[in-house]
């Protein structure tokens, strides 16, 4: 093995923020996944990081980077900004500290967020549209104002901090073979590489370690093939943790140094994957937290050997799960949208709900109109929605109603 680079962020330092993080976080569990090990054929384990305090990973990195202040940094409060995690761990962190915490999240942040930060202590100031316009209106505020900027990825401590999953890692499974996690700014990914390759060093060995974007939120593939910086026009994706559209500079420094690779997976691929969890293995996990199974479950990791994945958060807003489950069952063959267009006569649904019925599709809703830009006089607009058993039950389905004249257009499934 040869020796690690120098990188601003060394073994030490995530040994250290261990021990000032002994007692104020929990070691999360880790939980076998047999339905995903069978699928990759591999010893697949979850690392329910959706069960650590304020329900993510962030609480470590913002308490490491807090601790450490001086008493008159201390006494000038802290500033952050966040669509959710950070705040709320930056909020843990402060109360338990003592110390006055301003928060700066993008409007039209996930409601039991901005509650749960709100009830951790921390004043929520609603400001721009994304993270990125967050972040600049509370680096603007700590200029003006002295307070202390906690950056959720681009510092030393935050990175440290993080780490300190890879250390719990290795404890608890010590022939890890491949450690994949999301990664937005990359201050878990940079961490997490950090201590597990060191270790990896010492032991002789080699463990890879694998981040997972959102297509519609992938910096870090441009940015490490042009070795530079690169940042998005546009972010678009339900993993509202990792929709980061410039990579941390220091984070990237490790990375390119350290990650085997990124990798990219779709919206819909996320919505399985959380589909997956419920379903699967009980756990409620957020969408950002939810990449690393996506990235498996779709094959973009090769011969993975003994597999962690880092389940980062569970703070997910009730109203877009319900909109991933019905977009997952979808995905996954289960939930089947359609819309025809028929005369509008006695019988033509009762003749349609029939040949559903001797499909064996359940029918949940049923939309009647006469009225729109496609639909002449004389006709009618039937929306049916579904539950279906597979994609292969979905064409079944859609093969019985164009036997009986109907044209259905597919909407969803």
């Amino acid at each position: 093995m040869t020796d690690l680079p120098n990188l601003p962020v060394t073994l030490d330092d995530i040994q250290a923020a261990a021990k000032l993080l002994d007692g104020v976080i929990a070691q999360t569990p880790i939980e076998v996944s047999r339905a995903l090990g069978r699928e990759t054929g591999s010893d697949v384990y979850f690392k329910c990081e959706n069960l650590q305090r304020a329900g993510s990973f962030k609480v470590r990195g913002a308490y490491v980077r807090m601790a450490k202040l001086s008493p008159s940094d201390k006494a000038r409060g802290v500033v952050a900004a966040s669509a959710g995690n950070h705040a709320q761990g930056v909020a843990v962190a402060a109360a338990r500290l003592g110390i006055a915490a301003r928060v700066y999240m993008p409007h039209g942040v996930a409601l039991p967020k901005l509650a749960a930060t709100q009830g951790h202590g921390a004043e929520v100031v609603l400001h721009g549209h994304n993270v990125d316009e967050a972040l600049a209106e509370a680096q603007r505020y700590a200029d003006e104002t002295g307070a202390v900027f906690v950056h959720p990825f681009d510092n030393v401590d935050v990175v440290a901090g993080q780490g300190t999953i890879g250390l719990e890692l290795l404890e608890q499974i010590p022939d890890l073979d491949t450690v994949i996690m999301g990664v937005g700014g990359g201050g878990l990914l940079a961490g997490v590489a950090v201590a597990v390759k060191s270790r990896a060093r010492e032991l002789g060995r080699d463990i890879r370690i694998i981040g997972v974007q959102a297509e519609n939120a992938a910096s870090y593939p441009p940015s490490l093939a042009a070795d530079a910086l690169v940042p998005l026009t546009r972010v678009s994706t339900i993993a509202d943790g990792i929709a980061v559209g410039r990579p941390g500079q220091l984070p990237f420094s490790i990375i390119r140094e350290l990650v085997d690779d990124v990798v990219t997976v779709s919206e819909d691929s996320l919505a399985r994957a959380l589909i997956f969890l419920l379903e699967r293995a009980k756990m409620v996990v957020e969408p950002a937290g939810a990449v690393g199974v996506a990235a498996l479950m779709d094959g973009k990791i090769e011969n993975p050997g003994t597999t962690a994945v880092i389940l980062s958060g569970g703070n997910i807003d009730p109203m877009l799960m319900l909109k991933v489950i019905q977009r997952g069952l979808a995905a996954a063959g289960r939930y089947l949208v359609v819309r025809i267009l028929l005369d509008d006569r006695p019988g033509s649904l009762a003749t349609i709900s029939r040949i559903i019925a001797d499909a064996d599709a359940n029918v949940t809703g049923v939309d009647h109109t006469r009225v729109g830009g496609s639909i002449s006089m004389g006709d009618v607009a039937i929306t049916i929605n579904m539950e279906t058993k597979g994609h292969e039950h979905c064409d079944l389905v859609l093969k019985n109603l164009r036997a009986e004249g109907f044209q259905p257009m597919v909407l969803e499934g």
